[in-house]
């Protein structure tokens, strides 16, 4: 049986291709950005639904899976109830429509993992409430895409939620670790800096992310009050000054950035270049087919709001391996087939 899904906050189908991967069929999407629904529709060759708050439930084919990215809207938590009523206001809110609508047998909700500390943790259990209160068991957990196969220091809160048993985090499959030199391309059009533009550190470290902080750009942002080795480092967005070690892992790629000022140590080379855009994609799983938008700096946008595809294939294969979409009678009838497969 080919079990269903949707994806909501859809980007540009990320969730799909990691739950197409595991054998799941996606029946419905929602993406409110154009430029988005254009990439997502020429890969995937299904035009996006828009704007969420527009959806009819009722209208959505039936699915045994919802799949959101959502936004962090400001949540109200003047009541007192805590749960779904509190989420009014919030695209959350239109989420848990769609569930008390069409009651799926699992969630599978993704976020910064800041979203934890959100108005000092309040924001996070109002969503936790209210999808209890739609009557499902939930987990959640901070996974980082380089426990799964990729070089990408790239953690994300991920809530789920199911009609019968708890999904237990603990059955993911993690991957060894790889670093960055695995995922460079062997030939393009690279961008290298003049030594004259950087200053490599003395003493790098391997940090417990797996980045290894080589040097920064000599770039005058900040003078005064600072540690040594940081004078040149951005303070609005931390990582575009800074060059890392290909040895390494590479830091979270970020929806922020569309100049793509990520620069790369190579030691054999003795240089510095920044990492190309068909790497960036790379380092998120996507694969070389995939058609990215015409413009440079959308694309990186789009790809730092993205999510990590493996992370995402490794949650759509456990939840079929924990049996969480097969309900009590099938259980039975598979437990007494494989019973009797073993008898014999």
């Amino acid at each position: 049986m080919q079990y269903k899904f949707i994806d909501l906050f859809a980007g540009i189908g990320g969730f799909r291709k990691g739950f197409e991967d595991a054998g799941f069929k996606c029946v419905f999407t929602s993406e409110i950005n154009p430029q988005c629904q254009q990439v997502y529709e020429t890969n995937f060759g299904d035009k996006p639904f828009g704007d969420i708050t527009k959806i009819n439930p009722t209208d959505i084919p039936n699915f045994d899976i919802l799949l959101g990215g959502f936004p962090c809207q400001p949540f109200s938590i003047s009541g007192k109830k805590m749960g779904f009523e509190d989420t009014r206001g919030t695209l959350f809110f239109d989420i848990c429509q769609i569930i008390d609508t069409k009651q799926p047998n699992v969630v599978v909700l993704e976020n910064v993992k800041h979203l934890i500390h959100h108005d000092k943790g309040r924001t996070f259990k109002v969503i936790l409430k209210a999808l209890m209160d739609l009557g499902y068991n939930v987990t959640h957990k901070i996974l980082n895409a380089k426990d799964f196969g990729l070089p990408q220091n790239r953690e994300r809160i991920f809530i789920i939620a199911t009609k019968k048993h708890y999904f237990d985090f603990a059955k993911l499959k993690k991957k060894k670790k790889v670093i960055l030199r695995d995922f460079l391309d062997t030939e393009g059009n690279f961008e290298f800096i003049d030594k004259s533009e950087y200053t490599l550190i003395d003493t790098p470290k391997n940090q417990e992310s797996g980045l290894i902080f080589v040097g920064y750009r000599n770039k005058n942002i900040w003078q005064k009050g600072v540690r040594e080795n940081t004078e040149h480092l951005s303070r609005v967005h931390r990582q575009p000054n800074r060059i890392y070690s290909i040895d390494g892992t590479h830091p979270t790629i970020p929806s922020q950035e569309t100049a793509g000022r990520f620069f790369i140590y190579i030691p054999e080379l003795d240089t510095v270049r920044k990492l190309t855009i068909n790497e960036c994609y790379k380092i998120m799983g996507f694969q070389p087919n995939f058609i990215k938008h015409s413009n440079i700096g959308e694309q990186y946008k789009q790809i730092g709001n993205s999510v990590a595809i493996p992370v995402i294939r490794a949650i759509a294969e456990s939840i079929n391996e924990q049996k969480l979409l097969i309900d009590e009678p099938q259980r039975q009838v598979v437990g007494d087939l494989q019973a009797l497969l073993f008898a014999y």
